[in-house]
């Protein structure tokens, strides 16, 4: 499995990465900029990530925004309907509002709420059936 890390707190970062690495190669960006470019990159080279975990509160584009602009990239690509990158907002905010605006209008398929443990991660990934 490849993953996208996508978090500007060095803390987080790695430990996401360190939970990836469990199941596959993971890759990290700090902020949503770098997300959006990495991911078109990981296309580019036919080699796309099956799962992005990607922060709200970033500085310089925010993971709402990044979110908004993968799921453009890949309608533009033609990827089917449900074979898009599994996308797991993480954040460190429970609000109800945040979570509906990521669910729908971001079409974010999980949502964890930090701080993350490996349990947590694990769970996320057999509901969507990348374990």
């Amino acid at each position: 499995m490849r993953f996208l890390i996508v978090e500007d707190d060095l803390g987080s970062r790695r430990l996401l990465e360190a939970i990836s690495r469990r199941y596959g190669a993971a890759n990290v960006a700090v902020n949503g900029s770098e997300a959006v470019e990495a991911f078109q990159l990981a296309w580019q080279e036919q080699k796309p990530y099956d799962v992005i975990f990607l922060d709200i509160m970033m500085p310089e584009k925010d993971g709402l925004e990044a979110l908004t602009e993968i799921r453009a990239h890949e309608k533009e690509l033609g990827i089917a309907p449900g074979k898009e990158v599994k996308v797991i907002m993480t954040t460190a905010l429970e609000d109800p509002r945040t979570v509906v605006k990521a669910y729908y209008d971001g079409e974010a398929t999980g949502y964890l709420v930090k701080p993350i443990k490996a349990e947590k991660i694990a769970e996320e990934l057999r509901k969507l059936g990348m374990l």
